[in-house]
């Protein structure tokens, strides 16, 4: 009897269904009008040289196959002809001819090259839990074919070649999310991937969990057969984390952007003035950021009539003056989760400007250890299989969400206090307060997750233990910092959901006709999925409805068919 060679498992993860099941007609349109940007060719040529953050998550999220150019087949060809070059010269190269990690003072003949690549791969592969969603996987495989394109790594063409086509035929190794040190990179996530690509472990195949025998089988993929150094360069490097961080880092960017959207229906909301963001006094600090921050707003709120103008505020307590001092209800200045945002904001942005540059540099690099350079017809003992841009790089991330998430919360603190509103009603609640309890609830879940993030944010980069026989004695933990700066993400998308849900209410109390041509349409697209809420209801469904309008971009799109592209 034939063995059934059939492994299905349950997808990892659950995606909660949303109320908003088919997208309304604006959101359709908004969503077809993307930046000529993301209108790319259909296939994108690999060369180690220029692949961006941006190209990575377009590739991933639509299918666009991988090649190589005749010069880049040279490249890596030359690579692995200058290794059995070496290896004929009796040069002693680790990985190669030697042992590795804690065994690294051991020498190997040449007669066990396959069985010792083989051996690596699995006694890697010890990564544990749920598995990584698909796009994340995608990337980790594409950025590790950019980096093996350098020709640096001496992998075979043959097999360059076969893990090109496993990624463009759709097979999704299953890696664990948990257990990657990030030190001679992500070893356990990318020995999954090699251990498919030689026809071991498992994978995702056309909606199936399958082994990965059976997944080349289907997609008419001849399993490797691993040489010298080759199951090495498979795994040795940052290519899960970097990939990762590269679609992280795209949509955090357009988070911020979004937010700045989402700031100025606050603003209005909450009946604020507008002269603090007047670029005009922005150029007397230095802050490029800062400055952008506070053009998009004024840019944003151009055509207001719920926004404040200081010159009647003075106007009006010039006509309140006495002779003894008095207090009055229409304070000269707003509040700094209002007054400051642009200086809040601004550093965001150019932290996240950073962080994109250390990964785009990172997803061009060659992140193996030993390089074979042919330029220099020598093999290099090196560490770039570290992490520690990346992980620092995240743990600014996080810093920088985290921050996102304090100046929402205090935000959203002031729809709730009617004291500090200037006159919504207490909790957004305009009918039947006392018996109902408005928007109260909500304030919970966000303040909630506020805390959840202030408490994830401390640096993964320094949690440095040793391991390996006090071989790998620094090490990053650049996934695990990944990983924690996504929870941090995702926690802050329904922060944000809940100001967004705050905003539209008050708005709509005050008068929505007044809206900038902008916010109104911004709030159009939430009434699509978000009602007035006149009645008390369970905001989950509403809040998970926001949360995806946000991580779509949609509102973003929106926003640029009126204003045109808004800038970080």
């Amino acid at each position: 009897m034939k063995k059934k060679k059939t492994v299905i498992r349950k997808k990892s993860g659950t995606q909660r269904k949303t109320l908003m099941k088919d997208k309304p007609k604006s959101l359709k349109k908004a969503s077809k009008d993307k930046p000529k940007s993301l209108k790319k060719a259909s296939k994108v040529f690999l060369s180690g040289e220029n692949l961006s953050t941006s190209d990575v998550l377009e590739a991933v999220e639509n299918d666009v196959k991988l090649a190589i150019s005749e010069a880049v087949e040279d490249q890596i060809e030359a690579s692995s002809e200058l290794l059995k070059q070496l290896i004929d010269e009796n040069k002693i190269i680790y990985g190669v001819n030697t042992s590795m990690g804690g065994f690294v003072n051991w020498l190997i003949p040449g007669k066990y090259a396959q069985k010792l690549q083989e051996n690596l791969i699995s006694a890697v592969a010890t990564n544990v839990g749920e598995y990584f969603e698909d796009n994340i996987v995608k990337a980790s495989m594409l950025v590790r074919l950019n980096s093996l394109a350098k020709g640096v790594s001496a992998i075979s063409l043959k097999n360059y070649n076969k893990l090109l086509a496993i990624y463009n035929a759709g097979i999704l190794p299953c890696i664990p999310k948990k257990g990657s040190l990030g030190a001679s990179g992500d070893l356990g996530p990318l020995a999954c991937i090699a251990l498919v690509a030689t026809g071991k472990w498992r994978a995702k195949y056309k909606g199936e969990i399958l082994e990965g025998s059976e997944v080349l089988r289907k997609a008419k993929i001849k399993p490797m057969v691993l040489s010298y150094k080759e199951g090495l360069s498979l795994i040795n490097g940052t290519s899960t984390m970097a990939g990762f961080g590269a679609i992280l880092i795209e949509k955090s960017i357009d988070l911020v952007k979004t937010y700045d959207l989402i700031s100025c229906l606050s603003f209005e909301a909450l009946a604020v003035k507008k002269k603090p963001f007047s670029p005009t006094a922005h150029r007397q600090k230095c802050h490029p950021g800062q400055l952008k921050s506070a053009q998009n707003i004024t840019k944003i709120l151009k055509t207001s009539k719920m926004i404040i103008d200081e010159d009647r505020i003075e106007e009006e307590l010039q006509t309140q003056q006495k002779l003894s001092p008095s207090s009055t209800t229409s304070p000269i200045e707003d509040a700094y989760s209002i007054r400051c945002t642009p200086h809040i904001i601004g550093p965001i942005r150019e932290n996240l400007k950073s962080i994109q540059t250390t990964i785009d540099r990172e997803i061009n690099s060659a992140s193996d250890n030993p390089l074979v350079i042919p330029e220099a017809n020598n093999v290099f003992h090196n560490g770039h299989f570290h992490g520690q841009y990346l992980s620092m790089g995240m743990d600014q991330l996080t810093i920088s969400l985290t921050t996102l998430s304090n100046l929402s919360d205090r935000r959203i603190d002031r729809f709730m206090d009617n004291d500090h509103s200037n006159n919504l009603p207490p909790f957004l609640c305009a009918e039947n307060p006392g018996l109902r309890l408005g928007l109260m609830g909500g304030q919970f879940m966000a303040t909630s997750l506020t805390a959840e993030n202030r408490s994830l944010c401390s640096p993964v980069s320094i949690q440095s233990l040793s391991s390996t026989g006090d071989f790998q004695d620094v090490v990053s933990l650049g996934l695990v910092a990944t990983r924690r700066a996504q929870e941090i993400y995702d926690n802050t998308v329904y922060i944000l959901a809940f100001e967004l849900l705050c905003a539209a209410q008050g708005a709509e109390i005050r008068g929505k006709e007044l809206l900038s041509d902008t916010t109104a349409e911004i709030f159009k697209a939430v009434r699509e999925v978000v009602p007035y809420l006149s009645e008390d209801v369970c905001l989950t469904d509403y809040l998970e409805n926001l949360a995806t309008l946000i991580k779509s971009g949609i509102l973003l799109r929106i926003a640029e068919r009126v204003l045109g592209p808004l800038e970080l």
